[in-house]
């Protein structure tokens, strides 16, 4: 086991090296000067001595090799550096998001978990009733539901509810404060795109769990387990519902990595200055330092996230053996 953990490991280093140079080579394709919308932005000329300077400053003058060793080298050190937009260092630009970010795709992420499994596996043990047939509907409302709408309809249902039993509208609050300074004052604004987003996502993991568990339970060693005089509910928890989970893990792992960049439409609806919307301003901004640098985090956030679905592989299932 230990050395299939440092072997995934290794393996990591050439999966971020060639995103490195994906997204160093795709940034410098993108029309446009950072320099230019910087000192144009109210749309005035702008002299090329000053663009040259400008350019100088970031760092655009000079040849490509030089600048992505200098990508590399902060990337090994964890140098960061400096947005070529605001002039502050990416780290500061980052962490403050990073929180606000990590928190709503655990948040999702628990309820997807909370919700997913036990609709699942009532869904596949009661097949072709009106259990099942609810479940199935809950689902796809699910998948065909988008996020952002329905955190639309969440936010138009507390002001109506509130102004109704309250006389006043009432709003989540718009200022993020972290979970250990206020936890009240967190879980009010965060609870919401949470629910919105583990909901829809919480759909897919259950018809997973519930497709996953009707195949298990088609298998020989459960017919045995029965034919031994097990109480159903030993036959699901112990020997069907572990086994079924391997494809469960798997898709709640990736839903969990691509929430940590991905939520750029249900940021805007609940007004959270999350990565997702850090993403979309880089971009548009021009700023390679600081796209480039979250490009990397969620591409380290993904190969460490893949690595731990693996591990958890050979908890679920005895049958796989690593050490080969």
């Amino acid at each position: 086991m230990l050395r299939y953990v440092i072997k995934r490991l290794l393996l990591m280093i050439p999966t971020l090296f060639g995103a490195a140079v994906l997204i160093f080579l795709l940034m410098r394709t993108i029309p446009g000067d950072i320099c230019y919308l910087r000192l144009a932005a109210g749309g005035g000329s702008v002299v090329q001595d000053v663009l040259d300077n400008c350019r100088r400053e970031l760092g655009l003058d000079q040849p490509m090799w030089m600048q992505f060793w200098t990508f590399i080298k902060g990337l090994i050190t964890f140098d960061f550096g400096k947005s070529m937009w605001t002039n502050r260092p990416i780290i500061d630009e980052i962490a403050l998001r990073f929180q606000l970010s990590l928190q709503v795709a655990i948040m999702a992420t628990l309820t997807a978990v909370l919700i997913a499994i036990p609709l699942g596996t009532i869904a596949a043990v009661k097949q072709n009733t009106w259990i099942d047939y609810f479940v199935r509907t809950f689902t796809i409302a699910g998948i065909a539901m988008p996020s952002f709408w329905l955190g639309i309809l969440i936010i138009l249902t507390i002001l109506v509810t509130s102004k109704a039993w309250f006389g006043v509208p009432w709003m989540p609050p718009i200022r993020y404060v972290p979970i250990w300074q206020d936890p009240w004052y967190n879980l009010s604004m965060l609870i919401w795109p949470a629910l919105a987003t583990g909901y829809r996502y919480s759909a897919v993991a259950t018809r997973m769990t519930r497709s996953a568990l009707l195949e298990v339970l088609r298998e020989d060693y459960v017919r045995t387990a029965r034919a031994k005089g097990l109480y159903e509910k030993l036959v699901i928890n112990r020997h069907a519902l572990r086994n079924a989970l391997l494809p469960v893990v798997t898709v709640v792992g990736i839903e969990f990595a691509f929430l940590m960049g991905g939520l750029v439409v249900t940021e805007q609806v609940f007004n959270l200055n999350g990565l997702g919307k850090l993403f979309v301003e880089s971009v548009l901004n021009h700023d390679y330092a600081m796209t480039q640098f979250l490009v990397m985090m969620v591409v380290a956030i993904f190969a460490f996230t893949n690595f731990v679905v693996d591990i958890c592989y050979a908890w679920l299932d005895p049958r796989i053996r690593y050490t080969r």
